[in-house]
């Protein structure tokens, strides 16, 4: 082991990335402290990016109106892909929360700019994608640094983008990729919603690693002679 690594600052790290959950019913409303969200917004903004593009923006919402209209909103959009599920899935998507818009202290909608960085992104020359996987980037940097101040975070995608550019006044060359619910929580789950409600089970480890090439997994490396 690496004489200089920290084992709690390590062990922290794995910590926070293990009880990280995607919150939806658990938000208590209490009002978030100023000085709480600049240090998220600020780990957020530390996040790699392709070139030092920094393609994010961050919007704040805290109006209660307008976080009822994106939770109507959202509410058809759910209704609209609940009647494409055949009856057994729809009778397990039934139970399952998908927002905390209005409960949620506050929405943070995480904005990605391809414009951002001007057109020679280094880095950016064959990945054109690499700016919104920047983007995404800055996502996981807020969601940890806001499971480590003790928050939930709750991903909305269950809307239109030009709905959100729209309420939001977001110029047209801007995508809002994401809503975030941010707040204050009773608890954090044990297991992730959609494990508990049995939408999905978490894919083992073994089946993500490839060892060399697609296919060969543990015990099936191929040696040069």
């Amino acid at each position: 082991m690496n004489a200089a690594c920290d084992l709690a600052a390590r062990d922290a790290v794995y910590d926070v990335i293990a009880r990280r959950r995607d919150v939806r019913a658990e938000f208590d409303g209490r009002p978030l402290d100023d000085a709480v969200l600049a240090r998220v917004l600020g780990a957020a903004h530390r996040a790699p990016s392709v070139g030092m593009s920094q393609p994010w923006d961050f919007v704040v919402v805290r109006d209660a109106a307008t976080r009822a209209a994106f939770a109507a909103h959202v509410a058809e959009q759910r209704a609209a892909f609940a009647a494409t599920l055949p009856p057994e899935r729809r009778t397990r998507f039934e139970p399952i929360r998908i927002e905390g818009v209005r409960e949620s202290s506050v929405g943070i909608v995480v904005t990605h700019s391809q414009q951002r960085g001007g057109p020679h992104v280094l880095g950016r020359h064959t990945v054109a994608d690499a700016g919104l996987f920047s983007t995404v980037l800055a996502v996981q940097n807020l969601w940890l640094a806001a499971t480590a101040e003790g928050l939930g975070v709750g991903w909305v995608s269950f809307y239109e983008e030009p709905f959100l550019r729209d309420l939001l006044a977001i110029p047209a060359d801007v995508r809002p990729i994401a809503w975030l619910c941010l707040g204050s929580v009773t608890h954090l789950q044990d297991v992730p919603d959609l494990e508990r409600h049995g939408w999905r089970g978490r894919r083992p480890l073994t089946e993500a690693v490839h060892l060399g090439r697609w296919g060969v997994r543990a015990g099936q490396e191929v040696h040069d002679a």
